[in-house]
């Protein structure tokens, strides 16, 4: 008699989201980058440098660029590059969100 096999379930990397501590699918998330040129948002989530993840909220957002995002990145964000992350939230994902919220209505 032959043996049944036993499907195994996909490993799905988790990640911590640094402005409000969720552990999440890595894919939900944002990943941050203190990389060779700089802290910036890396939508590939492959960019080389020390990462760390933060969800599509604005709050998450504010309280990373606050210095949870120092902590995570061991760096010191500069007042340009807080704006710079901040701009690209609500460009990129704030408009997003909208969209997404108006297509369900």
């Amino acid at each position: 008699m032959a043996r049944k096999k036993i499907g195994r379930k996909k490993h799905v990397p988790q990640r911590t989201c640094v402005g409000c501590r969720e552990v999440l699918p890595k894919k939900t998330l944002i990943r941050i980058v203190n990389g060779p040129d700089g802290v910036g948002v890396d939508l590939t989530g492959k960019a080389h440098g020390r990462g760390a993840y933060l969800h599509d909220q604005r709050a998450c957002w504010e309280h990373g660029v606050k210095g949870a995002l120092d902590h995570a990145l061991r760096t010191k964000l500069t007042e340009q590059e807080q704006q710079k992350l901040l701009t690209f939230f609500d460009r990129h994902i704030a408009e997003a969100s909208v969209v997404q919220k108006g297509a369900e209505e």
